[in-house]
């Protein structure tokens, strides 16, 4: 396991749950001995435990100390590190990416079918693309953390994928935080368009909830 951890910037993984929970409106993060706790208090996800050097011993410790159902584990390591010391109850999500990338701005060119909205509150923008009906077709948000600024909950309807309204919605998350070093965790499916873009990364991390 510490093989696949070695590279992973602890500072990295700081800036992203800074701007996760300014982003969620989450209370701040507090300091654990393994990383950071973030008490989320929502059914479901109750509190998340973030993980930069899951090493074996933390799993123990933290596998034998949760018993709240809705506690989240976010282990920066791949499930196959990892997998082998997590213990029955323990459910292990799809696999999603941290990834890092220098913000600038970029032509936002929107498709004639759309209309962009660009909305700034406190220390996020919201970006989404409405279809003429006013539906939305695509959106994200970005959340500023000191010099880092975090990309969350990018997503785009079912019937309006593959038309590129996510590279227009990045851009537009981008261009919003400009001259700051972008950092989020991604699907799969999000890694790919991110890497794109000129998005890389950082690490693999594995998202465990304990049911």
């Amino acid at each position: 396991m510490r093989q696949a951890v070695r590279t992973v910037r602890p500072e990295m993984v700081r800036a992203w749950v800074a701007g996760w929970v300014v982003s969620r409106q989450a209370p701040a993060p507090v300091e654990e001995p393994w990383g950071l706790r973030v008490d989320v208090g929502l059914p479901g996800h109750v509190a998340r435990h973030i993980v930069p050097d899951p090493d074996p011993s933390t799993l123990r410790h933290l596998t034998e100390t949760i018993t709240t159902p809705g506690t989240w584990l976010k282990l920066c390591a791949p499930a196959d590190a990892v997998a082998p010391y997590l213990p029955k109850g323990w459910s292990i999500q799809p696999p999603e990416y941290m990834m890092t990338a220098p913000l600038k701005r970029g032509p936002i060119r929107v498709p004639p079918e759309y209309t962009i909205a660009v909305t700034p509150r406190a220390n996020v923008t919201v970006a989404r693309l409405l279809t003429h009906e006013g539906e939305i077709a695509s959106r994200g948000q970005i959340a500023i953390a000191g010099r880092h600024a975090v990309v969350d909950q990018v997503e785009t309807a079912p019937a309006h994928r593959r038309r590129g309204l996510g590279r227009v919605v990045m851009t537009a998350l981008s261009s919003a935080a400009a001259t700051r070093t972008g950092v989020l965790v991604a699907t799969p499916e999000g890694a790919a368009l991110y890497s794109t873009l000129g998005w890389t990364h950082v690490t693999d991390v594995t998202a465990a909830v304990f049911r």
